[in-house]
């Protein structure tokens, strides 16, 4: 086999090799490399040790990565690339990080500490691909399986469990069995893990083209830090209009939705609100009144707690608030729409409901209709400029409070006047607007 390598990770791999050390790229860049895919990065391994490496590599820029465990940085063409050296990790008391680790100058003892055999190759045009635990079959056998015992991996560094899950999620790989148990045995390992990394995890994990299976799968592990996925496991949904349980819903929509990570966040937390709104109806069927207003509110308490950016956590809780929105069956409703969301926002809500509409039963999944005359309402309002906002209005509040109105006067006069702006009643000019309101 043969793998194409970078002219920079080559000079590394050639400057150890001509001192006498061993070198090999290793981990993720082999393995994506296998699978014809091109690696986000490449590392390094080597029996050099950290203060060997640093003296090799005086010429260039180089940070001291974690020198404790054998790490450092080497830039190259404003590239970095983490070259570690050869190591066997100590005792993992916090279920995270080792206390201790020992260098060594062989690459089996490196692979061997490492999570995945899909992860444990290393690869040099010298020796070519080394494979001690069957990497490169599980490659092509799609499957995702630990290094050694799956417990003890897990036990190691909880964080696994998730790199786990997102592995398969991604490359759409199946989890072995024995990995597989281990994961629903070790999941509560998972609360020694900081909300930052479980959050790089579960947002890759959403993106990933195998997502719903592990959603499907897994939800006992997702709910270690998101326990109010829990109650909507197996949770009827009873009518004709629904053909699944809330969290089978949930799978569902987030399958079929674009594979972005506001999208599909969105669509991880939009019907959490459903548990706690349910009701039964006269005809027995289920009623979940103002659940995606407690659902917004639930989206931000989670991507709160989760430590999210606040960015997304305005974005996510505003469009689960707001995604029972329906095309509107006029133009005059969508410019209403349009006072207190924009044009995006409205696209946007378009995509989240027809993925939530998918996931319901068939006769209520079309709002295709709906959907096309919207757009088009949407492109006359932008491309006319067509007015939906008080900032459109051809007067403000000190034109109004030169006419003599006063406080709140002011305001509700504004907001009058754009409904009579959007529902024809005056034209948008300032005279209009003046002898219409005075």
């Amino acid at each position: 086999m043969t793998i194409l390598i970078p002219d920079n990770v080559k000079i590394i791999l050639q400057r150890l090799k001509n001192e006498g050390f061993e070198a090999y790229c290793v981990g993720g860049a082999v393995r994506d490399s296998i699978m014809g895919l091109t690696p986000g990065d490449w590392d390094i391994t080597t029996s050099a040790l950290p203060e060997e490496t640093r003296e090799l590599f005086v010429d260039f820029r180089t940070v001291d990565t974690g020198l404790k465990h054998g790490t450092l940085t080497v830039i190259i063409d404003k590239t970095p690339y983490e070259v570690t050296t050869f190591r066997i990790d100590g005792e993992y008391d916090d279920n995270r990080h080792p206390e201790n680790v020992t260098f060594t100058g062989k690459i089996g003892d490196d692979l061997a500490r490492r999570d995945f055999t899909v992860n444990a190759l290393a690869y040099n045009e010298e020796c070519g691909l080394v494979d001690l635990y069957g990497g490169q079959d599980d490659i092509y056998n799609s499957i995702i399986r630990t290094v050694g015992d799956a417990d003890t991996r897990f036990q190691e560094d909880g964080l696994r469990i998730m790199r786990a899950l997102r592995f398969s999620a991604t490359l759409g790989f199946e989890i072995e069995e024995k990995t597989k148990k281990a994961i629903h045995k070790n999941k509560d390992l998972l609360k020694n893990i900081s909300a930052e990394r479980i959050t790089v995890e579960l947002t890759k994990l959403l993106c990933g083209k195998n997502a719903f299976n592990i959603l499907m799968e897994y939800p006992d592990v997702l709910a270690v830090f998101i326990p109010e996925i829990a109650p909507s496991v197996n949770f009827t949904q009873y009518g004709k209009k629904h053909a699944y349980d809330v969290w089978e819903h949930i799978c569902h929509t987030v399958d079929t939705i674009p594979q972005d990570r506001i999208l599909r966040l969105t669509m991880l937390l939009h019907d959490l609100g459903k548990v706690p709104t349910h009701k039964l109806n006269e005809k027995g069927d289920s009623t979940f009144k103002n659940h995606a207003t407690v659902g917004g509110e639930m989206a931000k308490e989670i991507l709160t707690r989760l430590k999210f950016d606040k960015k997304t956590i305005n974005r996510v809780s505003f469009l689960v608030g707001c995604h029972d929105f329906e095309p509107p069956e006029t133009k005059i409703k969508l410019k209403k729409h349009l006072k207190t969301k924009t044009p995006e926002d409205i696209r946007t809500l378009l995509v989240i409901k027809k993925s939530d509409r998918g996931a319901l039963s068939e006769s209520y999944r079309d709002i295709n209709e709906g959907t096309a005359q919207t757009l088009q309402w949407l492109k006359e309002i932008e491309e006319n400029n067509e007015c939906c906002t008080i900032s459109q209005l051809a007067v403000n509040g000190k034109d109004l409070e030169k006419s003599g109105l006063k406080g709140e006067e002011i305001g509700n006069a504004l907001n009058d006047l754009l409904d009579a702006v959007i529902e024809n009643k005056v034209k948008n000019t300032k005279t209009d607007l003046l002898t219409y309101i005075l």
